[in-house]
């Protein structure tokens, strides 16, 4: 059974300078999340994606993870035209939006200043995507979101990076019959500069469903 994610979690302070910069976003942005955001989607999902952090006016606005951020326009419309959810769009937490088979989280659950994570706090993060990994069945997809978010899922895993390299596309098998799929991250700046296209963002969801099946 899926151990949910401890309630304390909303309340994280262990980051010391993450916590100073959520402070004075919901200084300038009260009505904003502003908080730790926690996965969502399906409890015992066959995908389970793995983000960088949340963006300032998205997921840390919306407290859902990829809701209301530029880079949720593509992999929101992504997980549609597969299957994975009910709607093409995420704009707010009851926007009516659910997710199938398909649960999404961040490698750091708290905005960090210029979206830049230091390694300590990914690492002190680590535990939270730990757990994700930990209840996922054999022959789960984990979907990995940039760089960062792989050296995490790698982590998480008690795996050495350097057996594991990112690279767009790639697929390694992990521990426990499950596999990491790579892919750039679909953030504006990826998007815009066609580092990553929808069509490559695609085909990678199209190896997903291949290795659930």
């Amino acid at each position: 059974m899926r151990q949910p994610m401890p309630e304390n979690l909303l309340e994280c302070t262990d980051c010391q300078r993450l916590a100073r910069h959520l402070a004075g976003i919901r200084r300038h942005h009260p009505d904003y999340h502003a908080r730790p955001v926690l996965p969502f989607g399906a409890e015992k999902p066959g995908l389970l994606i793995v983000g960088l952090a949340p963006g300032l006016h998205g997921a840390n606005a919306t407290g859902r993870p990829f809701t209301g951020d530029y880079a949720g326009i593509l992999l929101y419309r992504t997980l549609f035209e597969f299957g994975f959810s009910n709607q093409s769009e995420a704009t707010s937490l009851d926007d009516g939006l659910r997710l199938s088979n398909c649960r999404i989280t961040n490698a750091v659950k708290c905005l960090p200043p210029e979206n830049k994570p230091t390694g300590a706090e990914v690492r002190t993060c680590n535990q939270y995507l730990v757990r994700e990994i930990d209840q996922l069945r054999a022959g789960a997809v984990v979907l990995a979101l940039g760089t960062i978010a792989h050296g995490a899922v790698v982590r998480a895993l008690s795996c050495r990076l350097r057996d594991f390299p990112f690279g767009h596309g790639a697929e390694h098998r992990l521990p426990g019959e499950r596999v990491l799929v790579d892919s750039y991250h679909c953030s504006r700046y990826n998007t815009q500069t066609r580092r990553l296209t929808e069509d490559m963002f695609r085909a990678v969801f199209q190896q997903i469903v291949k290795l659930l099946k």
